[in-house]
C-alpha cells in the first residue's frame, strides 16, 4: 500500500483499509509516497496488488509526491502488475475535480478495479460500511484474476 496524504484524510482511509486486510489475513506493507529514502520503496512489481491512495490537488490534479513516486518506480523499470486506487477529495471545489487524483491514477495504470472515493476524513457508520464493500470488492477481483497460488497474496 503506498500513500500520499497532505492532511491525514488519506493516511486514515488507507489505515482503516489496510486493517480490513489484515483481518481478511493479507499481509500489508505500508509506504508513503513521499518516503525520505527511495532504497526502502516498495517494489511494486513484486507486490501481488498495490493499493494506491492518494489526496487530490488543485484543479483534480494528482499531488506532486505521488507523481514523484510513480516516477521512481518507472526509473526503477517497474509497474504494478495490479493495482487499485482510492482517495480523499472535497465537493466544495466543485464536482468536476472530487477525487480527481483517483481517475487520473486509474486511466495511468489502467486499473480494472473500482474506485474509493471518500469526502474528507473517513468517519461514521457509512463511510465504513464503503470502506468494507470496496475492500472486499477490491479483494474479490483480485481473486478472479490471480494465479492458484493464493497462500502467497500480499496487498
Amino acid at each position: 500500500m503506498v500513500v500520499a496524504s497532505l492532511s491525514g484524510n488519506t493516511r486514515e482511509l488507507g489505515r482503516m483499509i489496510a486493517g480490513r486486510c489484515r483481518a481478511a489475513g493479507h499481509a500489508v506493507y505500508w509506504q508513503e509516497a513521499d518516503a525520505a529514502d527511495p532504497s526502502e520503496a516498495l517494489a511494486a512489481d513484486q507486490a501481488d496488488l498495490v493499493l494506491l491512495g492518494s489526496w487530490t490537488d488543485n484543479a483534480g490534479r494528482t499531488p506532486s509526491e505521488m507523481k514523484a513516486w510513480i516516477a521512481a518506480t518507472a526509473e526503477r523499470g517497474q509497474r504494478p502488475a495490479q493495482m487499485a486506487v482510492f482517495g480523499t477529495g472535497e465537493t466544495q471545489w466543485g464536482q468536476e475535480y472530487y477525487c480527481g487524483a483517483v481517475q487520473r491514477l486509474i486511466r495511468y495504470f489502467n486499473s480494472t478495479y473500482p474506485p474509493l472515493r471518500i469526502e474528507q476524513m473517513p468517519h461514521g457508520e457509512r463511510h465504513a460500511a464503503a470502506i468494507a464493500e470496496w475492500t472486499a470488492a477490491v479483494l474479490a477481483h483480485y481473486w478472479s484474476t490471480a494465479d492458484a497460488d493464493h497462500q502467497r497474496h500480499h496487498a
